[in-house]
């Protein structure tokens, strides 16, 4: 199949690109670069340095003629979208409508989303969250992410364009930015490393689910068959608190950092778990990688990086 990636120099995007280029497909990428990197980019994808608010978009969507769009790019920092919301909505909202529009007039037939476990439940009713949940968001981040999936909903009832939602847990792993994204995870490690002072916000018990990146794009390879359609949890129905990844990364990077809390930071929710019952059982995916097997992974990677 034909594929473009929007943000497929990033983090995650740059993982499904590789399983899709694995698979045999033809992908292409376009990306702003602004977290992104061009060493991230596989070399059999093509390139094009675009934002996905500009008008050259449809004209390379018209041009190729994809099958799928796969849509990662976003401004995926929580606390900017609350410090920001019009700069939020300006990617997460119209940008995504600008490749929407460009899709249905050049034919694709389905669009996988990056939308957000973490986020779209907002401070939730029971523990792990499963699709049926209420949802409430509570920071503009999490609003745009169920925008586009009401949105989605619009262009295939409307318009016939399938589409698969994928409701991301706390992704992590290799390539994360720890400066330009939300990610503890490779924050601390890379402060770890440096011999930077990390510190924990409150008393660190706030706690996530975390899914490792390689998961998360073996999800995406799945996305692309036929008759798989719809809103998928991507997690581990496992929380962690920070305090527990603080204290076993430190071990990981050798145990030179004093563990210091900062003061909480308003407007944090405190849990989030989602379960992947849903895609466990209609179509096989499962989380394979353990926490503790990710997080030697991710610090082995960071390790690499500074030899």
């Amino acid at each position: 199949m034909k594929i473009l990636v929007s943000g497929g120099a990033g983090f995650i995007g740059s993982h499904i690109c590789e399983k899709y280029i694995k698979a045999g497909h033809d992908v292409c990428i376009i990306d702003n670069l602004s977290t992104g990197k061009i060493e991230n980019i596989h070399p059999e994808a093509r390139f094009f340095e675009l934002d996905i608010n500009s008008d050259q978009v449809s004209e390379l969507m018209m041009q190729e003629k994809f099958d799928i769009l796969c849509h990662q790019a976003a401004q995926v920092d929580v606390r900017v979208s609350v410090n920001d919301p019009r700069f939020d909505a300006s990617t997460n909202v119209l940008g995504a409508l600008n490749l929407y529009e460009a899709a249905l007039k050049s034919g694709v037939k389905k669009i996988i989303f990056a939308s957000s476990g973490g986020t779209i439940y907002g401070d939730q009713d029971y523990f792990p969250a499963d699709e049926q949940h209420p949802l409430n968001p509570c920071s503009p981040y999490g609003i745009s992410k169920l925008i586009n999936e009401k949105y989605l909903y619009y262009y295939k009832y409307i318009h016939g364009i399938d589409f698969v939602a994928f409701r991301y847990a706390n992704v992590y792993g290799p390539r994360q930015n720890p400066h330009g994204e939300a990610g503890v995870v490779a924050i601390f490690i890379d402060r770890m490393l440096n011999e930077k002072q990390s510190f924990i916000n409150g008393d660190g018990k706030n706690s996530r689910d975390y899914v490792y990146v390689e998961d998360v794009a073996n999800a995406n390879l799945l996305a692309l068959g036929e008759n798989v359609s719809g809103i998928y949890n991507i997690g581990t129905s496992v929380e962690h608190d920070v305090n527990f990844i603080f204290q076993t990364l430190n071990e990981l990077t050798g145990g030179r950092s004093p563990e210091l809390h900062a003061e909480a930071k308003t407007g944090e929710q405190r849990r989030s778990v989602i379960s992947y019952k849903k895609i466990n059982e209609q179509l096989g995916w499962q989380p394979k990688t353990d926490f503790l097997t990710g997080l030697s992974k991710t610090v082995d990677y960071f390790k690499n990086k500074l030899v």
